[in-house]
């Protein structure tokens, strides 16, 4: 494992680690082609995302190239790397990202801009493209926000409009080649934009009525769109994180698109037509990466689960695959009136903590207005049905400021909750949860509302205030703060002159605006008048006829199309889904090589009414209700100690971190566990008392109780030690009674110190005391701690301190450094370098 200069002093460590199970380290010298994939958000949102995933491994399955990963780095590895005066490196070999051929720098949405100038900046890499020639890097763009590129369009080289799958093959194919025949920058763009999907912004001049081509060899970029998903060799091994991130789980699409056709979504635009996977593809990749990761949950993803067409059989097949290795299904996009019985049936089995409907506006006019075609007779009997079958609570989504908005659609919103909190009581059981989720409308590219204006941040709090005054009791509410709303629309909507914007604001100190904790809209206040712009002017309504920033990128749906459907919404007038009816006529399919694939249309054709979204929030197998595991009541109870050691920088993880891993690398080795009972069973495995971050130890241990017998224990621990990331190797595999002493000692090696010349009389001193308080501060209370006689021995050699420690189950101990600070009197630079590791441990007393 690759450790980082500033790992041990950033805040949270694991997030710069890398050698994660199912990451690729391959070799510089021996691959022509270098990549580093950069997702410009924190470590726990980039590894929740699927398409840096996908890219990451097409690209290290060819034999002359490599892709590793960045993050973007929190505010405090920022300073420490200017500090330090290194440049921000790759997440796999450390590597400065200056070495490489390109960046790939995804763009999953507008509040992460300001990340896009830290990461380039962190890396010595000139912001704009036109400062950079042939000897750096390419910087390359692509993913969701890309359907607008031209705020930032002055960073990159080349974006990428669309699906990555196949279009990553001929970058990489032309990366060679030009590294074989190097050209001049100009003419390798110029054949980067010959690329089907690829937008080269150098090549594209502002005429003052758009922009357009610098010639006519130049054409305008039309988004890539795969036509089908049967490829699936890059889904088989996932990336398993070190540390928590946001989706922590094996994530499965088994569809792209949506054609429902709400009018408010870019989404359901960028990424039509819908694809489907089979059943059989889905449960493979179910089965090979349950199997290489471990994962115990995995989800069925896509922008609506519940229009898949072959869910009835998929469903129950993964539940009873699945259920009894305690692996469970969620399906994080489902729709009510796409649950069959079949389905319901299965969903008795897993636990109903609350659901999510989206019903968008609290009025059925404006539901016709944005083509949600939802009632309010089907959303309170949605809620009642739900109710009935279990569910806790249930949390709704609304938009404030869609199109044609009144002070009615308004009060709609309070009526509706007010209704649906009077249904939650019915069938028993006590009223149940109802939580609203406010947001601005925000009028995104590419979208029939594209023309439309936005709400401004003193309406939009003036609206969300008054939900919040007279939203009925028992319904809780939670809202986008409007900042953020705002920047968003800025720049969905911008053209390029907000790179100066970005740039400004970021100099002066904007970062990480997508978390709210961070977003100081007073600094994007005092860019834009040093700019002399007017942010509120991108949200302005636009004439049909204008000219968009947008307006020379083709997202494959003609503009012809999306008036239409603007005229439909001033009309009330229902657009059908094309899956279940006629074509609609976007312009998207040929119908020779791209069409719909809907893997079972005569069931797919039964999903054709309207109906609410409803996602089942992280639905886990309800353990306590579940059938008896049968390996269990066969076999019993087999319990084995496995000590291992952890070295290097994977201790910087903490102790829930290696848990996690273990349980996960225990799956990966086939180990079965039996597990506990209730609501939220866990596998019963105990360890060794937890250690400081940071700390290595050559002696760990974890016990396992198993309902299997291990018959070859050396097999076993081939087995384990293949599936443990790097830094963690087992040791030793014994069955044992299962009976672990709670009183133990343990020996540390320090080293690293900045030892005072007076070390030995300090050593001396405290050797002789009686007792030695120090003084802990937790919560705001001060208490005194002895811990004298929590020190069994301490010598010291040179440097580096060796020291016996006696711990005593239930009880307050005393971390190693801790320890020899207070015995030293070092303040904490004197510990900066030091490194702790745990040699042996033994029991205080002698066992039975």
């Amino acid at each position: 494992m690759n450790e980082k200069s500033f790992s041990r002093r950033a805040e949270r460590p694991g997030r710069y680690l890398g050698s994660e199970f199912n990451s690729v380290h391959k070799d510089w010298l021996e691959t022509a082609i270098h990549g580093v994939l950069v997702f410009p958000d924190l470590y726990e949102i980039g590894m929740s995302h699927q398409g840096l995933h996908i890219l990451y491994h097409i690209i290290n399955a060819e034999k002359n190239a490599l892709a590793e990963r960045c993050y973007c780095p929190d505010k405090d590895v920022e300073a420490l790397l200017r500090r330090m005066g290194e440049p921000l490196p790759s997440l796999e070999s450390g590597r400065p990202l200056a070495d490489f051929d390109f960046l790939g720098i995804t763009l999953p949405y507008e509040l992460c801009f300001t990340n896009i100038l830290t990461v380039l900046d962190l890396a010595a890499i000139p912001l704009y493209a036109a400062e950079r020639d042939e000897s750096w890097p390419l910087i390359l763009g692509g993913g969701a926000g890309a359907c607008n590129p031209e705020p930032v369009a002055a960073f990159f080289d080349a974006i990428l409009l669309g699906d990555g799958e196949e279009a990553i093959r001929d970058i990489l194919r032309l990366v060679a080649e030009n590294k074989k025949s190097p050209q001049p920058k100009a003419e390798l763009l110029r054949r980067m934009a010959a690329i089907p999907g690829m937008y080269v912004p150098s090549l594209f001049v502002d005429t003052g009525n758009g922009l357009r081509p610098v010639d006519e060899t130049i054409a305008s970029p039309r988004r890539r769109i795969l036509p089908n998903l049967d490829d699936c060799r890059h889904l088989l091994k996932p990336l398993v994180p070190n540390t928590k991130i946001v989706h922590d789980r094996l994530g499965i699409e088994i569809a792209r698109g949506c054609t429902r056709g709400c009018r408010f979504c870019q989404a359901g635009i960028t990424y039509r037509p819908v694809r489907e996977r089979s059943v059989e593809q889905i449960m493979a990749l179910a089965e090979q990466g349950i199997a290489h990761s471990g994962f115990e949950e995995l989800a069925l993803l896509s922008l609506s689960t519940g229009d898949y067409s072959c869910l009835p059989q998929l469903f129950p097949q993964l539940i009873d695959r699945f259920v009894d290795s305690f692996v469970s299904v969620s399906l994080p996009s489902m729709r009510v009136g796409t649950l069959t019985p079949e389905i319901m049936e299965q969903i008795r089995r897993v636990r109903k903590t609350g659901f999510t409907l989206a019903p968008e506006a609290g009025s059925e006019r404006l539901r016709r207005v944005i083509n949600k075609g939802i009632s309010e007779e089907d959303l309170l009997a949605t809620c009642q049905a739900a109710f009935a079958l279990g569910w806790q609570g249930v949390k709704l989504y609304f938009m404030i400021g869609l199109p044609g908005e009144t002070a009615e659609d308004i009060q709609a919103i309070i009526d509706l909750c007010r209704k649906i909190r009077s249904v939650s009581g019915l069938g028993g059981g006590g009223r149940k949860n109802v939580s609203a989720s406010v947001g601005i409308f925000v009028p995104k590219p590419h979208t029939a509302f594209q023309w439309q204006g936005q709400l401004g941040i003193d309406e939009g709090r003036e609206r969300i205030s008054f939900l919040r005054q007279h939203l009925p009791k028992g319904v809780t509410i939670k809202w986008q703060i409007p900042e953020q709303s705002f920047l968003e629309g800025v720049f969905s909507r911008g053209d390029r002159k907000l790179a100066s914007l970005i740039e400004t604001a970021w100099r002066l100190g904007a970062r990480l605006d997508g978390w709210s904790e961070h977003l100081r809209l007073a600094t994007w206040r005092e860019a834009a008048a040093l700019c002399g712009i007017e942010p509120e002017d991108y949200l302005r309504p636009r004439r049909l006829d204008e000219v968009l920033p947008w307006s020379h990128l083709d997202c494959g749906v003609t503009q012809k199309f999306l008036l239409g459907e603007w005229r439909k919404s001033q009309a009330e007038i229902y657009t059908p889904d094309c899956r279940y009816h006629d074509c609609q006529g976007c312009g998207v399919c040929d119908f020779k090589t791209l069409q719909p694939v809907v893997r079972d249309k005569e069931a797919a054709a039964g999903k054709s009414l309207p109906v609410p979204k409803v996602e089942v929030g992280q639905a886990t197998v309800n353990q306590s209700k579940r059938p008896p595991v049968r390996n269990q009541v066969t076999h019993g109870h087999h319990k084995y100690l496995i000590s291992y050691r952890r070295l290097g920088s994977i201790a910087l993880l903490g102790h829930l971190d290696f848990l996690q891993i273990i349980f996960r690398s225990l799956r990966r080795a086939g180990i079965a566990t039996n597990f506990s009972e209730g609501f939220n069973p866990s596998p019963k495995v105990s360890f060794s008392p937890a250690l400081p971050v940071g700390t290595e130890s050559e002696c760990e241990y974890f016990l396992v109780d198993s309902p299997e017998k291990i018959s070859d224990a050396s097999a076993a621990l081939a087995r384990l030690n293949a599936a443990l990331p790097l830094g963690m190797t087992v040791t030793s595999l014994v069955s044992h009674s299962g009976r672990v002493p709670q009183d133990i000692a343990c020996d540390y090696e320090i080293a690293g110190l900045s030892l005072p010349v007076n070390s030995g009389e300090s050593l001396a001193k405290f050797i002789a005391a009686m007792n030695w308080p120090v003084a802990r501060e937790r919560k705001g209370k001060i208490r005194q701690v002895d811990i004298r006689p929590l020190v069994a021995a301490c010598a010291v050699d040179g440097q580096n301190v060796l020291l016996s420690l006696n711990y005593h189950g239930g009880e307050s101990g005393v971390k190693p450094l801790e320890a020899v600070a207070k015995i030293f009197a070092l303040m904490p630079e004197n510990l900066d370098g030091a490194r702790v590791r745990k040699t042996a441990w033994r029991p205080l007393t002698p066992q039975a």
